[in-house]
Protein backbone atom coordinates (compact mmCIF):
# COMPACT_ATOMS: atom_id res chain seq x y z
CA UNK A 1 0.00 0.00 0.00
CA UNK A 2 0.87 3.61 -0.76
CA UNK A 3 2.46 5.75 2.27
CA UNK A 4 0.95 9.16 1.78
CA UNK A 5 2.83 12.13 3.39
CA UNK A 6 2.26 15.82 3.36
CA UNK A 7 4.75 18.01 2.93
CA UNK A 8 3.86 22.35 2.52
CA UNK A 9 4.03 24.01 -0.50
CA UNK A 10 7.04 27.09 -0.44
CA UNK A 11 6.53 29.42 -2.69
CA UNK A 12 10.30 30.45 -4.37
CA UNK A 13 10.98 33.77 -3.83
CA UNK A 14 13.44 36.29 -4.19
CA UNK A 15 11.97 39.94 -2.35
CA UNK A 16 12.51 43.34 -3.64
CA UNK A 17 12.18 42.17 -7.58
CA UNK A 18 8.97 42.83 -9.74
CA UNK A 19 10.06 39.23 -11.29
CA UNK A 20 9.90 37.24 -8.38
CA UNK A 21 6.19 38.98 -7.88
CA UNK A 22 4.79 38.32 -11.28
CA UNK A 23 6.32 34.77 -11.27
CA UNK A 24 4.55 34.16 -7.44
CA UNK A 25 1.77 35.97 -8.60
CA UNK A 26 2.00 33.29 -11.66
CA UNK A 27 2.31 30.17 -9.59
CA UNK A 28 -1.19 31.06 -7.59
CA UNK A 29 -3.08 31.59 -11.11
CA UNK A 30 -1.28 28.41 -12.21
CA UNK A 31 -1.95 26.46 -8.58
CA UNK A 32 -5.28 27.71 -8.72
CA UNK A 33 -6.02 26.22 -12.35
CA UNK A 34 -4.74 22.91 -12.28
CA UNK A 35 -6.72 22.32 -8.75
CA UNK A 36 -9.88 23.48 -10.87
CA UNK A 37 -11.65 20.87 -13.24
CA UNK A 38 -10.16 17.12 -12.74
CA UNK A 39 -7.03 16.66 -14.65
CA UNK A 40 -6.61 12.70 -13.58
CA UNK A 41 -9.65 12.60 -16.41
CA UNK A 42 -7.04 14.15 -18.95
CA UNK A 43 -4.03 12.54 -17.39
CA UNK A 44 -4.84 9.02 -17.58
CA UNK A 45 -5.56 8.91 -21.16
CA UNK A 46 -1.74 9.86 -21.54
CA UNK A 47 -0.21 6.70 -20.02
CA UNK A 48 1.53 5.30 -22.92
CA UNK A 49 3.86 8.83 -22.55
CA UNK A 50 4.96 7.76 -19.11
CA UNK A 51 5.68 4.44 -20.44
CA UNK A 52 7.63 5.08 -23.40
CA UNK A 53 9.50 7.36 -21.06
CA UNK A 54 10.48 5.07 -18.95
CA UNK A 55 11.68 2.57 -21.23
CA UNK A 56 13.89 5.76 -23.09
CA UNK A 57 15.67 5.67 -19.71
CA UNK A 58 16.03 1.99 -19.85
CA UNK A 59 15.21 2.19 -16.28
CA UNK A 60 16.68 -0.72 -14.04
CA UNK A 61 14.60 -2.49 -11.05
CA UNK A 62 15.09 -1.11 -7.57
CA UNK A 63 16.41 2.61 -8.79
CA UNK A 64 15.20 5.02 -6.85
CA UNK A 65 12.77 7.57 -8.91
CA UNK A 66 11.40 10.68 -7.87
CA UNK A 67 8.17 11.84 -10.41
CA UNK A 68 7.88 15.77 -10.17
CA UNK A 69 4.91 17.63 -10.86
CA UNK A 70 3.78 14.39 -11.46
CA UNK A 71 -0.46 14.94 -11.77
CA UNK A 72 -2.33 11.25 -11.44
CA UNK A 73 0.76 9.32 -11.74
CA UNK A 74 1.00 7.64 -14.91
CA UNK A 75 5.48 8.25 -15.18
CA UNK A 76 4.89 6.84 -11.80
CA UNK A 77 3.05 4.12 -12.05
CA UNK A 78 5.51 3.54 -15.47
CA UNK A 79 8.30 3.27 -13.22
CA UNK A 80 6.62 1.31 -9.76
CA UNK A 81 5.59 -0.69 -12.70
CA UNK A 82 9.15 -1.61 -13.62
CA UNK A 83 9.94 -2.47 -10.22
CA UNK A 84 11.48 0.77 -8.91
CA UNK A 85 11.36 2.82 -5.97
CA UNK A 86 8.81 5.50 -6.69
CA UNK A 87 8.47 8.86 -4.99
CA UNK A 88 5.42 11.50 -6.51
CA UNK A 89 5.18 14.56 -6.48
CA UNK A 90 2.49 17.09 -7.17
CA UNK A 91 1.50 20.73 -5.53
CA UNK A 92 -2.09 19.80 -6.08
CA UNK A 93 -3.58 17.64 -3.44
CA UNK A 94 -6.50 16.05 -5.18
CA UNK A 95 -4.14 14.77 -7.89
CA UNK A 96 -2.04 12.96 -5.45
CA UNK A 97 -4.82 11.26 -3.86
CA UNK A 98 -5.81 10.28 -7.74
CA UNK A 99 -2.64 8.53 -8.24
CA UNK A 100 -2.13 7.29 -4.88
CA UNK A 101 -6.39 5.48 -5.65
CA UNK A 102 -4.22 3.95 -8.86
CA UNK A 103 -1.29 2.81 -6.88
CA UNK A 104 -3.51 1.06 -4.48
CA UNK A 105 -5.55 -0.57 -7.16
CA UNK A 106 -2.48 -2.17 -8.66
CA UNK A 107 -0.48 -2.71 -5.18
CA UNK A 108 2.20 -0.44 -6.01
CA UNK A 109 4.21 0.91 -2.59
CA UNK A 110 4.62 4.79 -4.26
CA UNK A 111 5.10 7.66 -1.69
CA UNK A 112 2.89 10.66 -2.50
CA UNK A 113 4.12 13.92 -1.26
CA UNK A 114 3.24 17.47 -1.41
CA UNK A 115 5.46 19.53 -3.37
CA UNK A 116 6.68 22.64 -5.31
CA UNK A 117 8.79 21.57 -8.07
CA UNK A 118 10.65 25.24 -7.57
CA UNK A 119 11.63 24.15 -3.93
CA UNK A 120 11.76 20.28 -3.65
CA UNK A 121 11.72 19.03 -0.05
CA UNK A 122 14.78 16.31 -0.70
CA UNK A 123 18.31 16.24 -0.18
CA UNK A 124 21.38 16.41 -2.90
CA UNK A 125 21.71 13.72 -5.17
CA UNK A 126 18.86 11.61 -3.37
CA UNK A 127 17.38 9.82 -6.72
CA UNK A 128 19.03 7.74 -9.54
CA UNK A 129 16.00 9.01 -11.60
CA UNK A 130 14.37 11.95 -11.72
CA UNK A 131 11.43 12.56 -14.28
CA UNK A 132 8.73 14.80 -15.28
CA UNK A 133 5.79 14.37 -18.04
CA UNK A 134 4.01 17.87 -18.67
CA UNK A 135 4.58 18.99 -15.53
CA UNK A 136 7.90 21.10 -14.39
CA UNK A 137 7.83 22.69 -17.86
CA UNK A 138 4.24 24.47 -16.52
CA UNK A 139 6.93 26.26 -13.36
CA UNK A 140 7.03 29.99 -13.61
CA UNK A 141 10.12 30.08 -12.29
CA UNK A 142 12.10 27.71 -15.04
CA UNK A 143 15.69 28.23 -14.16
CA UNK A 144 15.06 27.71 -10.61
CA UNK A 145 12.95 23.98 -11.13
CA UNK A 146 15.77 22.78 -13.98
CA UNK A 147 18.07 23.50 -10.59
CA UNK A 148 16.05 21.56 -8.58
CA UNK A 149 15.63 18.22 -10.65
CA UNK A 150 19.86 18.86 -11.20
CA UNK A 151 20.25 19.23 -7.56
CA UNK A 152 18.25 15.99 -6.10
CA UNK A 153 19.63 13.48 -8.71
CA UNK A 154 22.72 11.78 -8.23
CA UNK A 155 26.03 12.64 -10.35
CA UNK A 156 25.59 10.55 -13.58
CA UNK A 157 21.89 9.76 -12.72
CA UNK A 158 19.23 10.93 -15.24
CA UNK A 159 16.29 13.20 -15.71
CA UNK A 160 13.47 11.88 -18.08
CA UNK A 161 11.22 14.91 -19.35
CA UNK A 162 8.03 14.62 -21.75
CA UNK A 163 7.43 18.20 -22.76
CA UNK A 164 5.16 19.84 -25.57
CA UNK A 165 6.48 21.55 -28.22
CA UNK A 166 5.39 25.05 -29.20
CA UNK A 167 4.55 23.70 -32.89
CA UNK A 168 2.30 21.31 -31.58
CA UNK A 169 -1.19 20.79 -31.27
CA UNK A 170 -0.82 21.36 -27.21
CA UNK A 171 1.88 24.29 -27.77
CA UNK A 172 -0.65 26.03 -29.95
CA UNK A 173 -3.64 25.56 -27.65
CA UNK A 174 -1.37 27.42 -25.32
CA UNK A 175 -0.90 30.16 -27.49
CA UNK A 176 -4.31 30.40 -28.20
CA UNK A 177 -5.16 30.49 -24.11
CA UNK A 178 -2.35 32.99 -24.08
CA UNK A 179 -4.38 35.98 -26.10
CA UNK A 180 -7.04 35.42 -23.75
CA UNK A 181 -5.42 35.10 -20.24
CA UNK A 182 -2.10 36.96 -21.00
CA UNK A 183 0.59 36.17 -18.38
CA UNK A 184 3.20 38.69 -16.61
CA UNK A 185 5.33 40.06 -19.21
CA UNK A 186 8.48 38.02 -17.18
CA UNK A 187 6.85 34.77 -17.68
CA UNK A 188 8.31 32.52 -20.20
CA UNK A 189 6.39 30.67 -22.46
CA UNK A 190 6.02 26.78 -20.90
CA UNK A 191 6.34 25.65 -24.20
CA UNK A 192 10.49 26.48 -24.07
CA UNK A 193 10.94 23.36 -22.38
CA UNK A 194 10.26 21.83 -25.83
CA UNK A 195 12.84 23.09 -27.29
CA UNK A 196 16.50 21.67 -27.72
CA UNK A 197 18.10 25.07 -27.03
CA UNK A 198 16.40 26.09 -23.75
CA UNK A 199 17.19 22.75 -22.58
CA UNK A 200 20.87 23.77 -23.36
CA UNK A 201 20.39 26.69 -21.63
CA UNK A 202 19.30 25.22 -18.26
CA UNK A 203 21.16 21.85 -18.26
CA UNK A 204 23.96 21.84 -20.32
CA UNK A 205 26.81 23.19 -18.33
CA UNK A 206 25.94 20.16 -15.44
CA UNK A 207 24.74 17.44 -17.86
CA UNK A 208 27.36 15.27 -19.85
CA UNK A 209 24.60 14.72 -22.65
CA UNK A 210 21.28 15.40 -23.17
CA UNK A 211 19.25 13.54 -25.77
CA UNK A 212 15.85 14.67 -27.01
CA UNK A 213 13.10 12.67 -29.77
CA UNK A 214 10.25 14.53 -31.52
CA UNK A 215 7.60 12.40 -30.31
CA UNK A 216 4.07 12.89 -31.63
CA UNK A 217 1.10 11.81 -28.57
CA UNK A 218 -2.53 11.24 -30.55
CA UNK A 219 -5.45 12.61 -28.95
CA UNK A 220 -8.09 10.35 -30.19
CA UNK A 221 -11.88 11.89 -28.79
CA UNK A 222 -15.45 11.06 -30.32
CA UNK A 223 -15.36 14.33 -32.24
CA UNK A 224 -13.50 17.68 -31.98
CA UNK A 225 -17.23 18.62 -29.60
CA UNK A 226 -16.20 15.97 -27.59
CA UNK A 227 -12.77 17.24 -26.94
CA UNK A 228 -13.86 20.65 -26.10
CA UNK A 229 -16.19 19.55 -23.80
CA UNK A 230 -13.92 17.21 -21.96
CA UNK A 231 -11.17 19.88 -21.34
CA UNK A 232 -13.65 22.45 -20.55
CA UNK A 233 -14.61 20.41 -18.13
CA UNK A 234 -12.17 18.70 -16.55
CA UNK A 235 -8.76 20.26 -17.34
CA UNK A 236 -8.02 22.79 -15.13
CA UNK A 237 -5.89 25.71 -18.00
CA UNK A 238 -9.03 25.42 -20.23
CA UNK A 239 -11.76 24.87 -17.00
CA UNK A 240 -10.28 28.11 -15.42
CA UNK A 241 -10.13 30.09 -18.57
CA UNK A 242 -14.05 29.74 -19.63
CA UNK A 243 -14.84 30.69 -16.06
CA UNK A 244 -13.29 33.55 -16.20
CA UNK A 245 -14.22 34.92 -19.56
CA UNK A 246 -17.83 36.51 -20.48
CA UNK A 247 -20.45 34.81 -22.63
CA UNK A 248 -18.77 36.47 -25.57
CA UNK A 249 -15.07 36.01 -24.59
CA UNK A 250 -16.04 31.95 -24.59
CA UNK A 251 -17.68 32.14 -28.05
CA UNK A 252 -14.31 32.99 -29.27
CA UNK A 253 -12.68 31.32 -27.65
CA UNK A 254 -14.49 28.25 -28.16
CA UNK A 255 -14.34 29.23 -31.94
CA UNK A 256 -10.62 29.21 -32.17
CA UNK A 257 -9.82 26.12 -30.20
CA UNK A 258 -12.43 24.50 -32.40
CA UNK A 259 -10.63 26.00 -35.56
CA UNK A 260 -7.30 24.78 -34.20
CA UNK A 261 -8.83 21.24 -34.18
CA UNK A 262 -10.09 21.08 -37.53
CA UNK A 263 -6.68 22.20 -38.92
CA UNK A 264 -4.69 19.71 -37.25
CA UNK A 265 -6.99 16.99 -37.02
CA UNK A 266 -6.38 14.03 -39.25
CA UNK A 267 -9.60 11.88 -38.78
CA UNK A 268 -12.13 12.23 -41.56
CA UNK A 269 -15.09 10.29 -40.33
CA UNK A 270 -15.85 12.69 -37.60
CA UNK A 271 -14.07 11.95 -35.11
CA UNK A 272 -10.76 13.19 -33.60
CA UNK A 273 -7.54 12.66 -34.23
CA UNK A 274 -4.87 15.13 -33.05
CA UNK A 275 -0.73 14.22 -33.12
CA UNK A 276 0.87 16.54 -30.83
CA UNK A 277 4.20 16.84 -30.60
CA UNK A 278 6.72 16.09 -27.60
CA UNK A 279 10.24 16.20 -27.03
CA UNK A 280 10.51 13.20 -25.28
CA UNK A 281 14.09 14.26 -23.17
CA UNK A 282 17.00 11.72 -20.98
CA UNK A 283 19.53 13.81 -19.54
CA UNK A 284 22.71 12.41 -17.87
CA UNK A 285 24.03 14.68 -14.73
CA UNK A 286 27.62 15.00 -15.21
Amino acid sequence: MSNATSVSVKQASQPGTAISSDLNALKIRQQAAWSSGDYAVVGTTLQIVGEQLCEALDLRPGSKVLDVAAGNGMASLAAARRWCRVTSTDYVTALLRSGRARAEAEGHPIEFIEADAEDLPFDDGDFDIVLSTFGVMFTPNQDRAAGELLRVCKPKGQIGLANWTPEGFIGQLFKILGKYLPPPPTARSPALWGTRERLAAMFGSATSEIKAEARYFNFRYRSPTHFLNVFETYYGPIHRAFASLDQQGQIRLRDDLHALIVRMNRANDGTMIVPSEYLEVVITKR
